[in-house]
């Protein structure tokens, strides 16, 4: 059974089916990223990260756009002691989201430009509608991205192609964004949300732990060098063994095989 959790913001919202949760931004028209929806978008984050009916989350902006920017109206009147304060802010919402500690797919109809492209990296995998519109046009404006544009954009595509979208502000269809590793999966407009579904349903069942585990020594080993990413692996790893699904799944492969492991998240 379906069921909505509201945020502090009317729009943003939490939709729940089938142990998939959907972050879902609804601001007409092109859902700008206010103070507001950031805020609401890190609230969202921690909603879904305490649910434990929750396995997997798709952030989605609707059929016709994921989220076109920031809201440049109410950007312009801030100060640089404003945005001292408030840059900060801007990244722990963001930060939220990236830190989900389960399969994260953001499911991108239209546009996802500056810190709606910047809100699709936060998660682990993209799924873009095949007449949909990346990029960071932020030096458009004078300015340079600051929800994290500068950083996850350089890890997923490499620094030189990241310099290339930054310093031009040009915008990438799904297909080069597939290209350069931007986007992981390309799908017929208006299905993105659909094969979000299909993308992280395979994770619903899983063994949620070492799932949350796998994903944050992944995260954080690529914050720092070789030896400190395998320290954080072999601690994650040993953990694991505390949880009753390493007892269900390493019993099943030797009493049954692979894959066929009944995990209980647990």
């Amino acid at each position: 059974m379906s069921r909505v959790v509201r945020t502090a913001s009317e729009f943003v919202r939490v939709e729940i089916d089938s142990s998939i949760a959907t972050i879902r931004v609804d601001r007409p028209k092109m859902n700008p990223l206010s103070t507001e929806v950031q805020e609401a978008l890190g609230e969202a984050a921690g909603i879904v990260t305490l649910d434990d009916e929750v396995a997997a989350v798709i952030v989605y902006g609707g059929e016709k756009v994921f989220a076109a920017g920031a809201d440049i109206k109410e950007m312009q009147h801030m100060s640089y002691t404003d945005m001292v304060q408030r840059a900060p802010i801007i990244q722990a919402c963001f930060s939220a989201v990236a830190r989900i500690p389960k399969p994260t797919v953001a499911a991108i109809e239209g546009y996802a430009l500056g810190a709606g492209c910047e809100l699709a990296m936060c998660c682990d995998f993209r799924v873009a509608a095949q007449d949909a519109r990346l990029g960071q046009p932020e030096v458009l404006l004078g300015v340079i991205p600051g929800a994290g544009g500068t950083q996850r954009l350089a890890r997923l595509v490499g620094v030189t192609k990241a310099k290339d979208l930054v310093f031009s502000g040009r915008m990438i269809d799904a297909d080069e964004a597939a290209d350069i590793g931007l986007v992981d999966q390309v799908c017929a407009p208006g299905g993105a949300h659909e094969a979000a579904v299909a993308m992280v349903g395979r994770y619903v069942h899983g063994p949620a732990f070492a799932l949350r585990s796998a994903k944050e020594a992944i995260d954080r080993g690529l914050d720092g060098d070789l030896e400190t990413g395998l320290a954080i692996e072999a601690m994650l790893f040993a953990g694991v063994f505390a949880t009753k699904d390493r007892e269900i799944g390493m019993t099943s492969f030797v009493k049954e095989g692979p894959g066929k492991a009944a995990f209980e998240g647990r």
